[in-house]
């Protein structure tokens, strides 16, 4: 019954920027810690970020300073807005209920993100 939805990929320049938008159905959102993740081809999925359920948020090193994650419980979706995009920002997106062992091995569709330099 819980399902989460990708969007907002595409293809940018080198310094450009992109907002991704995950959507989420289910109750559990607005009490989930959730995190975006991306993986590049031949690589490991590694988190980006993470945003509690309070707001509090981390990030990867080589994304602080350029990205930012957001959350709206109104309308159970968390955002990645990413700033000045690095052609090794190119990978698939997704996002994930962090604190959820039940969900720790669901993971949505994805969006591809794909910066040229």
């Amino acid at each position: 019954q819980v399902q989460l939805v990708e969007s907002g990929g595409g293809l940018v320049q080198a310094g450009g920027s992109l907002r991704l938008s995950c959507a989420a159905s289910g109750s559990i959102f607005s009490t989930s810690t959730m995190g975006w993740y991306r993986q590049a081809p031949g690589k490991q999925r590694e988190l980006v970020a993470r945003i509690t359920s309070r707001g509090s948020t981390n990030y990867a090193d080589s994304v602080k300073g350029r990205f930012t994650i957001s959350r709206d419980n109104a309308k159970n979706t968390v955002y990645l807005q990413m700033n000045s995009l690095k052609p090794e920002d190119t990978a698939i997106y997704y996002c994930h209920f962090d604190s959820s062992y039940y969900l720790r091995d669901y993971w949505g569709q994805g969006t591809q993100v794909t910066v040229s330099s």
